[in-house]
């Protein structure tokens, strides 16, 4: 943690003054911060770890704008490991450290503070059903790229999309209006989230949900609020906790199991399967997919919940991939149903698809069988960019080529 030992870097005062520097402190950039500490005073990321109290890991990552700052006492620590002066700090959106001592300019400053949110009362002001709709229809797409192509290939219009949306919503004045921007900053956040899980940035997940889970409360939607809290789940099931993930996915489908429709109760059915078949737990498992096929509705989605896909072909994957760790003779079978099923769109989860099945052909004998759905299952995992099948890909490739010689 930083502390006495080490003194604030030391940044020319002019640098603050400067437009560029401005504009980075209003959009509170911190990579573009750390940038400034590298160019004007010559800190490495090991220099702004230090003073910042992070890992020169993470600085790293927020310089690359692969790892998002959301807790206040970051920022607090950045301002005060980089040496903010107060009226820095102020365009951070931060309080001066210095309140009974003001400088000559400070009024200016208080003013530039009351114009610069004026501002963007009145431009959340012009915010209507329509722009919601527009703003809706963009996370959406997002979606449907990040199923083609992962994450970090929209990482640059996921970090634009979650700013506009969050600006709109936290100065959006009209009740009705900010509670529709809330439920879309609740669905973006959760892709976020989800994203992240897929790469890896598993503090950057949580705080993604715990952001949907915010807005999704002020939205007022059940069905989100379970959502989002469900997928939260799978980040303790990442951490190697996964009876913490499967209790709070029961706590989660128990409390809202009345007030969220059929498709979602599906999908939270069989998220508590996986939670019990990481666990070994066969007959819970069994149990809970039995009540996931049992609740299933016709159709693949609902149109108040875009951001759920569950079917047929779904719920066969999810049989199969929990199945498959108890050398069910049938997780072929679906696992084949399941891929037959997909229409070229999800391809991040037909990797994940072709290393169950791959798994489970070498289970029964045929290493022969499952090396080409291994080798396809590895080049989209690579191509969509998820850390997280790229590492039980190749686990199970090198299990197949045991096999072979």
């Amino acid at each position: 943690m930083h502390g006495s030992a080490f003194a604030p870097i030391k940044i020319p005062a002019e640098v603050w003054g400067r437009e560029d520097s401005r504009e980075i402190l209003k959009n509170r950039d911190v990579a573009g911060l750390f940038k400034l500490a590298a160019k004007y005073a010559g800190a490495s990321q090991v220099d702004i770890g230090a003073a910042t109290g992070m890992s020169q890991g993470r600085v790293s990552r927020i310089s690359r704008h692969q790892s998002h700052i959301t807790e206040l006492d970051v920022y607090e620590r950045i301002a005060t490991g980089l040496g903010l002066p107060d009226h820095a700090r102020m365009l951070f959106g931060l309080a001066p450290l210095d309140t009974a001592s003001p400088t000559g300019n400070q009024d200016d400053h208080h003013q530039e503070q009351s114009e610069e949110l004026t501002a963007r009362i009145e431009a959340a002001a012009a915010i209507d059903p329509t722009m919601v709709m527009i703003l809706t229809t963009d996370t959406n797409n997002l979606r449907l790229m990040d199923r083609r192509l992962g994450g970090i290939a929209i990482a640059d219009k996921m970090r634009a999309q979650i700013s506009h949306v969050e600006d709109a919503h936290r100065h959006a004045v009209r009740p009705g209006i900010r509670a529709q921007l809330a439920h879309v900053l609740a669905e973006t956040a959760s892709l976020a989230g989800w994203q992240a899980i897929h790469t890896g940035a598993l503090n950057d997940a949580w705080n993604h949900y715990e952001h949907a889970k915010a807005a999704a409360r002020e939205a007022d939607d059940p069905a989100l609020i379970a959502y989002v809290s469900g997928e939260q789940a799978y980040v303790l099931m990442e951490l190697g906790r996964p009876a913490e993930g499967t209790e709070l996915l029961q706590y989660i489908h128990a409390t809202y199991r009345d007030r969220i429709p059929a498709r979602l109760r599906t999908w939270m059915s069989a998220a508590e399967a996986e939670g019990a078949a990481i666990l070994g737990d066969e007959t819970t498992c069994r149990t809970a997919l039995e009540q996931a096929a049992a609740l299933l509705p016709d159709g693949d989605a609902d149109p108040d919940m875009p951001y759920l896909s569950v079917n047929a072909h779904h719920l066969a994957r999810w049989r199969g991939s929990c199945l498959v760790r108890f050398g069910d003779p049938g997780t072929v079978e679906d696992l084949r149903s399941a891929l037959a099923g997909m229409d070229g769109t999800y391809n991040r989860a037909e990797s994940g698809v072709r290393c169950d099945l791959g798994h489970a052909l070498l289970a029964r004998g045929e290493p022969d069988a499952a090396q080409p759905h291994i080798q396809r299952a590895q080049h989209l995992a690579t191509m969509t960019g998820s850390s997280r099948q790229r590492r039980r890909v190749e686990e199970l490739a090198r299990a197949v080529s045991r096999s072979l010689r």
